[in-house]
């Protein structure tokens, strides 16, 4: 095959897009664009089908643990659904007598998306969903590991759309194992681009001409401090780091425990499933190989990662994962940034101040923009800590794999994509959602005019400093 045929291949596919986009937005209504996206939707929900697509991504990519996949399958989509269930995406969205304007929804037109093989059946679902919400076509790009796993979504979601008589061109994805080529051109001819994963995929996203949407690392740093209740905040951070054996960006990566309960709280931790590990030295040797991260201790099941790391025997039977305690912070000392594994690094504060303080040099060093986390019964900590960090999250007394993306315990939007904002890099700093996959015409009518006086403007000015 020459060079030249996988362009091809990809721009008659985006071209099929187009034409289908342009039928569905002409025949458009509400209804249709909701059936849409409940057909996408059912595709990874029904029960069977879940099961098999958690099984296939775990197969083929060797990383998380089906059960945890299957709940990330279901929750995540049925967290979308509802947030979308009243989303009102067609027609006349706003009608304001006030300012004269109507606002009209329109779709964007085609979405690329590449999505990344931790989630090769969550991302991608979340993504189809969201675009046919707003009456978008979409090609998914997935990573080499994750085709096997899209594949199968995609032909489960056309066998949905048969049942309504959708175009199965609506959603497409790109053949084979992909290549940087036949991505770069999938972001260069698509009107909007969505990517989740590798930082190098998001800088080509922001640098290919088209209008992107792409999202920053994580590095989750939580603190625990000496008003948390230790028990429950020990409990949340051992459920999510552990689950899906740490695939999410969203996964703690280090925790921050201030030096009065410290000893208790390792106490707490241990009773979690946490092996607690003062040779760091010792962890970074096994965890790292050649400078990059051990792919036998990735996103691997306890008993597996715990090999890999040579601790089979000096820990604990039932060891969930890996509390390692450390002090370092920056490019010469990887515990400190993201482990993508059940390995936890742990650092001691004198107090509060210096938590914040270290949480601060994490985030700074990776994670900029993405979310930090707190266990505290003191509420005005939270916004010392909003104010202190450049993240776009802090998560409160929650497990922060589950709060991050959305839950149905609290506010933020289900998503698999966050934001990270200038700090991270992006153009958002929200959970990727509903909103981001439309746009709108406005119709602007003339209305009485609301011009001020300069004395309106500049009269407090004047007053301060004179005219």
């Amino acid at each position: 095959m020459t060079a030249v045929e996988p362009i091809a291949e990809v721009e008659a596919i985006v071209a099929r897009a187009r034409t289908a986009q342009a039928a569905f937005e002409a025949q458009g209504s509400q209804a249709l664009y909701d059936r849409a996206a409940q057909a996408a939707a059912w595709a990874i929900m029904e029960p069977g089908r879940n099961r098999h697509l958690a099984e296939l991504a775990v197969e083929t990519t060797g990383l998380g643990n089906v059960p945890d996949k299957i709940t990330k399958n279901h929750r995540k989509t049925l967290g979308l659904m509802r947030d979308i269930a009243d989303a009102k995406t067609f027609g006349v969205i706003r009608d304001d007598a006030d300012t004269g304007i109507t606002e009209i929804a329109r779709p964007i037109g085609v979405i690329g998306a590449v999505v990344p093989s931790t989630n090769p059946g969550a991302t991608p679902a979340n993504n189809i969903i969201n675009a046919l919400k707003c009456g978008n076509a979409i090609v998914v790009s997935p990573s080499p590991k994750g085709v096997p796993t899209c594949e199968v979504l995609l032909g489960y979601i056309h066998a949905e759309f048969d049942k309504l008589g959708l175009d199965r061109d609506l959603v497409q994805m790109i053949p084979g194992r992909g290549s940087k080529e036949k991505t770069q051109r999938l972001l260069e001819i698509s009107d909007l681009i969505v990517v989740t994963g590798s930082q190098n995929n998001v800088k080509r996203a922001y640098t290919s001409g088209t209008p992107a949407l792409a999202v920053g690392a994580g590095n989750v740093c939580v603190i625990v401090d000496e008003t948390a209740d230790l028990a429950a905040a020990a409990q949340k951070i051992a459920a999510s780091k552990t689950f899906d054996n740490a695939t999410s960006c969203s996964s703690e990566n280090a925790i921050v425990v201030v030096d009065a309960i410290y000893d208790a709280f390792a106490a707490e931790l241990a009773q979690a499933g946490g092996a607690m590990i003062a040779d760091d030295a010792r962890i970074t040797e096994r965890l790292w190989v050649k400078g990059h991260l051990n792919p036998r201790a990735i996103a691997q099941d306890a008993e597996v990662m715990i090999d890999a790391l040579g601790l089979t025997g000096e820990v604990p039977a039932d060891a969930q994962f890996i509390a390692v305690e450390t002090k370092g912070i920056g490019p010469d000392a990887p515990l400190s940034g993201e482990k993508l594994s059940r390995v936890l690094s742990v650092y001691r504060a004198r107090d509060f101040e210096d938590a914040v303080a270290i949480t601060r040099r994490v985030q700074l060093h990776q994670g900029a923009g993405h979310s930090v986390g707190i266990h505290t019964s003191d509420d005005a900590r939270p916004m010392t800590l909003a104010n202190a960090i450049p993240t776009s999250r802090v998560i409160v007394n929650q497990a922060h794999t589950f709060a991050t993306g959305g839950a149905f315990n609290n506010g933020m939007p289900f998503s698999l994509s966050m934001g990270c904002g200038s700090w991270g890099g992006n153009s958002i700093d929200e959970n990727l959602h509903w909103k981001h996959f439309l746009q709108s015409t406005k119709i602007v009518r003339e209305i009485p005019a609301r011009e001020p006086t300069l004395d309106d403007i500049f009269g407090g000015y004047w007053d301060q400093v004179g005219k």
